[in-house]
């Protein structure tokens, strides 16, 4: 139960790694075909899409990581991202220190 516990802990500070947040993604879209979209913009570093172990299809959100902020704005600059006849809602992720962090539970 412990590890389970550390695991999820993990993955809760790796998403704070990522760039962007991508909502909205169809069913059909694999992580491979993500990462080809989002490579139009920027080197893709990597893509995390989350899948549910009870229903074995993915939770339809990611997390997108660039090597550069400029290739993230390029993402952002564009009004509108359809994949597969869906639009996609992307959120940019703030990264903040742990002090910053500490100072707005206060």
């Amino acid at each position: 139960m412990a590890a389970v516990s550390v695991v999820r802990a993990a993955g809760r500070r790796s998403r704070r790694l990522f760039d962007i947040f991508v909502a909205e993604v169809p069913w059909t879209v694999s992580s491979k075909e993500l990462k080809e979209y989002f490579s139009q913009f920027g080197s893709v570093q990597r893509c995390q899409l989350p899948f549910d172990r009870d229903t074995g299809f993915h939770r339809r959100y990611c997390w997108i990581k660039f090597s550069t902020p400029e290739e993230v704005q390029n993402v952002l600059q564009k009004d509108s991202h359809i994949l597969e006849g869906s639009k996609l809602s992307l959120r940019q992720q703030i990264r903040r220190r742990r002090s910053q962090r500490k100072n707005q539970s206060e």
